[in-house]
């Protein structure tokens, strides 16, 4: 039984991969568009949004690590990364940037049709994106797409947040009880911009510490982990 059509998008360099793809796909009942560059990425995501985004990791110009990182901080695409490097640090930093799958050239058209496959039916069995963009924690109501963080109680004073600290915190409520590295913090907050060694995580970190004790007393919502990172301690549910 065949899925219900979808809309792949392929950014791949190679052309003759990107033909032979494209013709399988095609006749397996996708709709398939095909970029070989980060610009014409771009081009694509900003005419429609694919289903689905088959994405090489090296390419020229603006490779495809980035361009994974680049695309999580502001969508939920699922993405397959491809890859000619098999080692396993590779994998791993693939799908800690936000990849869902990871397959290694060169592959068959039959293992990518059925990764294609059950990666579609994984996310589109998901919920909906808009329904999980406000979360409700200890007192607050972090709302990630209007930008704005509330406190339940008419007599507190509103809780005011800096930029970074409003996107370090989103960074944490979406992944709640998870301890979180400095590194990953940095690269889910400021990707590109991101140095390998920027302690300005520290900094912002206390700084929010500040703000939500001050707004919420004793609750102690991020905390240190030894040797791990921080780890942010409340109970988060999805707000309607």
């Amino acid at each position: 039984m065949s899925m219900p059509a979808a809309t792949l998008l392929m950014v791949e360099d190679d052309p003759e991969i990107s033909r032979l793809v494209s013709d399988f796909m095609r006749r397996e009942g996708f709709e398939i568009e095909v970029a070989a560059t980060a610009p014409a990425m771009d081009a694509v995501l900003r005419r429609l949004r694919p289903d689905l985004i088959i994405l090489d990791l090296m390419l020229p110009g603006e490779d495809g690590l980035s361009i994974c990182r680049r695309l999580r901080q502001s969508d939920d695409i699922p993405i397959l990364m491809l890859s000619a490097k098999s080692d396993e640090i590779d994998r791993v930093v693939g799908l800690e940037l936000g990849a869902d799958d990871y397959m290694v050239k060169p592959f068959g058209p039959r293992e990518l049709l059925a990764r294609v496959r059950a990666l579609l039916r994984r996310t589109q069995a998901s919920p909906p994106r808009d329904a999980s963009r406000r979360f409700g924690f200890d007192r607050f109501v972090l709302d990630v797409d209007a930008r704005s963080i509330e406190i339940v109680d008419a007599q507190a004073a509103p809780v005011q947040l800096t930029s970074a600290e409003f996107d370090l915190l989103a960074c944490f409520v979406q992944r709640p009880r998870r301890v979180l590295s400095r590194d990953q913090i940095l690269d889910w907050t400021r990707g590109r911009s991101a140095e390998p060694f920027d302690r300005t995580v520290d900094m912002l970190i206390s700084r929010l510490r500040r703000k939500l004790d001050a707004a919420s007393p004793g609750t102690n919502l991020i905390t240190t982990v030894r040797n791990g990172g921080y780890l942010f301690t409340a109970t988060v549910r999805p707000v309607a």
